[in-house]
C-alpha cells in the first residue's frame, strides 16, 4: 500500500510539474504576442528621442523625461507607488558649434592646403579662449605614447589621439572597452606634457563623418586642456597627411561647466502578494548625450522597463515578488542615480533578488549576461540557467557577464545583475551622434528586447533564486 501510495504521490509531482512548465510556456507566449502586436514601447520612445530629444544630465530636457515618464507609470493601474528620487549631478554645457580646420603644405614654398573637420566636445571639456587653439598635431595610438615622447615633442601641440576599435573584436562592447581609455584619460595625460588640447579619434568601427561625443574626465592637479572628438574619416584624413606634411589645426569650443543640480531617478513599483521584500528590478537610464535623441542609448532601455509594466497589466498578472521600474539619471556622467538609488535601498535594508538593466540599445535581443557578488554569483547563475528552457524558442540565452552600470550598486545586495543583450553589431554606428534618433531605431526589434525583459522578469517572480 505504502509503494502504491509513493508511486501516486510521485506521479502526482511529475503532472504538477509537466503542468507548471506548460503554463510558464504560455504565459511566455502571451507576453511576445501581446508585446509585439499592440506594446507602446515605440510611441514611448518617439516622444522621448524626437519630442523631447538629448537629455543631457541637469538640462530642461532632462527634467521633462522625468516627468514624461514619470506621469506614464501613474498612469498604469497596475503600479501601486511612483516617487521621484532626488540625486545630485553634474551640469555641463555644449555651448555654440565646435569649429575646426586644418592646414597642411609646404612651407618653404608658401603652398597649403585647407579643410574643415567635423568635431565635437567631449563631455566636461572645458572650452579654448576665445581666439581659439592654433598648434601642431602629434599623432599618438596609446596613451604610454606620451611618456615616450615627452615635452619635447608635445609642449603646446594639440595631441592627436588615433587608436581605432579593433574591428576583429565579435563582441563590440569589448573593441569600445579597449579603445575609450584615450577619451576618458587622453586630456588630463597630454596635459601633463604640456599639450594645449586633444582631439580624440571617435570611438565607433564605423568610417563616417559622424563625431562621437561622451564623457572624458580630468584628473586632480593636472591643467585641464580643450578635448573633442573627431570623425573617422577625418582622422584617417589627418593620420595619411601627417605621413608626409606638418599639419596646423584651428580649433574652438565654447562649453562651460557649471554647478551641479539636483534631479531625479523615477521609481515605479508593484507590490509582490507573497514576497513582498524580494525585489524584481528593470531599469534603463533617462539622461543621454545631446547630440541627438538618445534613442539607443538609453531611450530604449527606458521604454524596454516600462513595457514590462504594460504588458503585465494588460495580462492582468500579479506578481508574487516586488517589482520595480527604475529609470535612472546621469549614468552618461557619474552615475548619480545608480550610487542614489544605492544608496537608499542600503539604508532601508533592502533585498534585490535580481536587477535587469537594458542599456545596450534597441536591437534585436540575444539574451542576458550576468554578475553579482562572487558568494552567490554561481549558484544563482546556475539557476537562471534552467530558464533557458523557455526562452529557447526565443533564441535568447543566459551567461556570464554582463549587468549594467547603473545597477552595478547594488552588488552589495548579493543578487543577480542582469543585462539585456540586444545584437550589438550596429550599437556604436549611433552612440553619442546625431544619429542617435527614433528613426534608427526598428520597432519590431525594440518589442523583441521589451518581450524578452518581460518574460525574464516573469521566471523570477514564478520561480525565484534561491539563496
Amino acid at each position: 500500500m505504502k509503494l502504491i501510495q509513493k508511486i501516486i504521490f510521485i506521479t502526482f509531482l511529475s503532472v504538477t510539474g509537466l503542468v507548471a512548465q506548460d503554463e510558464h510556456a504560455f504565459f511566455i507566449k502571451s507576453i511576445h504576442d501581446y508585446t509585439l502586436e499592440s506594446g507602446q514601447c515605440t510611441e514611448w520612445l518617439a516622444h522621448l528621442s524626437d519630442t523631447i530629444g538629448g537629455r543631457l544630465t541637469g538640462s530642461e530636457n532632462a527634467e521633462k523625461a522625468v516627468d514624461y515618464t514619470y506621469n506614464l507609470l501613474e498612469g498604469m493601474s497596475i503600479v501601486d507607488e511612483v516617487t521621484k528620487q532626488p540625486c545630485k549631478v553634474p551640469k555641463w554645457v555644449r555651448g555654440n558649434k565646435e569649429i575646426g580646420n586644418i592646414r597642411w603644405g609646404d612651407p618653404k614654398k608658401g603652398n597649403y592646403e585647407a579643410q574643415k573637420i567635423n568635431i565635437t566636445s567631449l563631455g566636461n571639456s572645458i572650452a579654448t579662449s576665445n581666439r581659439g587653439v592654433i598648434a601642431d598635431i602629434v599623432e599618438v595610438h596609446s596613451l604610454d605614447t606620451l611618456e615616450e615622447l615627452g615635452k619635447a615633442v608635445l609642449q603646446d601641440k594639440v595631441v592627436f589621439f588615433n587608436r581605432p576599435m579593433d574591428p576583429k573584436k565579435i563582441h563590440t562592447g569589448q573593441a569600445y572597452g579597449e579603445a575609450v581609455d584615450q577619451r576618458v584619460h587622453g586630456a588630463s595625460r597630454a596635459a601633463a606634457y604640456g599639450a594645449q588640447a586633444v582631439l580624440v579619434r571617435s570611438v565607433t568601427a564605423q568610417q563616417d563623418d559622424l563625431p562621437h561625443t561622451g564623457v572624458q574626465s580630468y584628473a586632480d592637479g593636472v591643467e585641464k586642456i580643450p578635448a573633442l572628438a573627431i570623425s573617422t574619416n577625418d582622422a584617417n584624413t589627418i593620420s595619411e597627411l601627417l605621413k608626409k606634411w606638418d599639419v596646423t589645426v584651428y580649433l574652438k569650443n565654447s562649453p562651460e561647466v557649471m554647478d551641479s543640480v539636483i534631479s531625479h531617478n523615477v521609481v515605479g513599483e508593484i507590490k509582490g502578494s507573497e514576497f513582498p521584500n524580494e525585489i524584481i528590478l528593470v531599469g534603463g537610464h533617462l539622461d543621454s548625450w545631446d547630440l541627438g535623441g538618445g534613442a539607443h542609448d538609453d531611450g530604449s532601455g527606458c521604454v524596454h522597463a516600462l513595457q514590462v509594466f504594460e504588458t503585465l497589466q494588460a495580462l492582468n498578472y500579479k506578481p508574487k515578488r516586488t517589482i520595480r521600474c527604475v529609470m535612472f539619471m546621469n549614468e552618461e556622467n557619474g552615475l548619480g542615480g545608480g550610487k542614489a538609488y544605492a544608496k537608499a535601498s542600503n539604508e532601508k535594508g533592502e533585498y534585490h533578488m535580481a536587477a535587469i538593466e537594458s542599456d545596450a540599445g534597441g536591437f534585436s535581443p540575444r539574451g542576458f549576461g550576468c554578475s553579482g557578488d562572487p558568494s552567490v554569483f554561481k549558484k544563482f547563475l546556475a539557476q537562471a540557467q534552467k530558464f533557458e528552457e523557455f526562452l529557447e524558442p526565443y533564441d535568447l540565452y543566459i551567461k556570464a557577464g554582463g549587468g549594467g552600470a547603473d545597477i552595478n550598486p547594488l552588488k552589495s545586495q548579493k543578487g543577480l545583475l542582469i543585462g539585456l543583450r540586444p545584437d550589438g553589431s550596429r550599437y556604436f554606428d549611433f552612440h553619442h551622434t546625431t544619429a542617435d534618433v527614433f528613426e534608427n531605431v526598428h520597432p519590431r526589434e525594440l518589442k523583441l528586447g521589451a518581450a524578452a525583459m518581460t518574460s525574464l522578469v516573469y521566471l523570477l517572480d514564478q520561480i525565484g533564486l534561491d539563496k
